[in-house]
């Protein structure tokens, strides 16, 4: 049985891949088989290593060119069922932990972890298991819970989401369908669901409620 966690690392930053790879080269029995800058070099590398045969875990970021982070993880799940994938991201957990979980992630860190923490979990996430925070632990019990009443984050479906955040950046709804390659129309329905959901008028109120919630990351969310 091999003893070596063989990770895929997956972000776009080169300074962010080798700082990463430095820690990881901390731990003998860690080591990274390859790399990957975009969502697409992402299922690429996983293609080339066959999955599971090449691969341990897939450290991914959420905010990935090309294809971001989240449709990555889902095309795994669907394409690579038994591969493990572990989110690394400076989005807030509170915001986007729950997310992933139910996308199938195997765990969720935020690039603030520290180093130990994000070992243990890498070897967690190999062996089987979930790396899961007390905070997330106590986020996904209260979505099982007494059906609370959930925000207008919570309530955004995937794509929504990925549209909510583009619009809090002050993209343009031409500009949002471009990179996701939505017509403008459909960006434009969206946007309205985001309104209602959120119980915003417009985007100012949108980008205010985003500052409100902690969850308005500038314009690159690395």
């Amino acid at each position: 049985m091999n003893t070596t966690v063989r990770v895929l690392l997956c972000d776009d930053h080169k300074i962010v891949r080798e700082g990463l790879k430095m820690v990881l080269a901390d731990d003998p029995a860690v080591q990274v088989v390859a790399e990957a800058d975009t969502g697409p070099t992402v299922l690429d590398a996983v293609q080339t290593l066959q999955g599971p045969r090449g691969i341990d875990v897939v450290l991914l970021d959420i905010a990935m060119p090309g294809m971001d982070g989240l449709d990555v993880l889902q095309t795994l799940r669907r394409d690579w069922p038994g591969l493990p994938v572990l989110m690394l991201s400076t989005y807030p957990e509170k915001q986007y932990a729950v997310r992933c979980i139910k996308l199938g992630a195997s765990g969720y860190l935020n690039k603030s972890t520290d180093p130990d923490a994000l070992m243990a979990a890498l070897h967690r996430v190999a062996a089987g298991g979930m790396h899961v925070t007390p905070g997330t632990a106590e986020a996904l019990a209260s979505l099982v819970s007494q059906g609370r009443t959930k925000s207008g984050i919570e309530l955004l479906s995937h794509r929504e989401h990925q549209v909510y955040l583009l619009l809090t950046q002050g993209h343009t709804v031409s500009e949002i369908g471009a990179q996701l390659s939505l017509a403008p129309n459909t960006v434009s329905t969206y946007r309205a669901r985001i309104l209602e959901k959120t119980g915003t008028k417009n985007d100012v109120e949108l980008a205010l409620y985003a500052q409100s919630h902690n969850a308005d990351q500038g314009s690159s969310g690395h």
